[in-house]
């Protein structure tokens, strides 16, 4: 049976999921993601604050905008309830001139995650194979160097060792001029689990958690996108 997430989205027709749903259906699965609520208005969105703990994270949530970031929907680092608000009315002030037909649900809020070395997870249902997961280095790096590995679901635990392995930037992740070397462990393990949810969930088509953030110890997925198939 599908995850009531899941079916209250294709219900409403809705293919994409917005983060809170994608984050809040992910943690059910035991996927490592930054804890999110969602706010339809300021004070919502204090409160939420006030629950998970400053510093925040507000970003818009919208069915229509998916780069967040371009729009001007994403505020970092607010550490007060006045931040809070202020962000509130910047964020949408903000959308309402970048994307003025855009109709919002309300911000997302987060805490922030302390920075790690950033790698990507997603997953995507090929015709011919069925599910795949990828893995590459995280933010930028994913698009600019395209240094990505990928295996058929199911994973083994063999599989996932190999894919960290053979990215070209692995060594960003085993202690490369310093750096802090990963928990590769934990990135294996988020790499098994996202296999385990491709067949849990035939209904998700696509899956992107971008930026993970690997730790010395543990990793966490500090964004989701979630795209349902059109034809479930």
């Amino acid at each position: 049976m599908a995850s009531p997430i899941i079916e209250s989205a294709l219900a409403a027709g809705r293919p994409l999921l917005n983060e809170v749903e994608a984050k809040t259906l992910l943690q059910e699965a035991g996927v490592p993601v930054t804890a999110t609520r969602l706010a339809a208005t300021v004070d919502e969105a204090v409160e939420a604050a006030t629950e998970l703990g400053y510093p925040v994270v507000l970003k818009v949530i919208a069915d229509s905008i998916i780069h967040k970031s371009d729009v001007g929907g994403v505020v970092l680092g607010l550490v007060s309830e006045d931040a809070v608000r202020s962000a509130w009315a910047q964020i949408h002030a903000a959308v309402a001139q970048a994307a003025p037909a855009a109709e919002l649900d309300g911000v997302s809020v987060q805490p922030m995650a302390e920075p790690g070395t950033e790698v990507i997870v997603g997953l995507t249902r090929d015709p011919q194979f069925g599910p795949v997961v990828m893995f590459g280095l995280g933010g930028v790096f994913v698009e600019l160097m395209e240094d990505v590995a990928f295996r058929v679901v199911p994973l083994e635990p063999r599989d996932a060792h190999e894919m960290i392995r053979e990215i070209q930037g692995f060594p960003m992740l085993d202690g490369f001029r310093g750096r802090p070397t990963a928990d590769l462990a934990a990135i294996e393990s988020l790499l098994l689990q996202i296999s385990e949810f491709a067949q849990a969930n035939p209904e998700v088509h696509e899956l992107d958690l971008n930026p993970v953030f690997a730790y010395e110890s543990g990793a966490l997925a500090v964004d989701a996108r979630v795209v349902l198939a059109s034809e479930a």
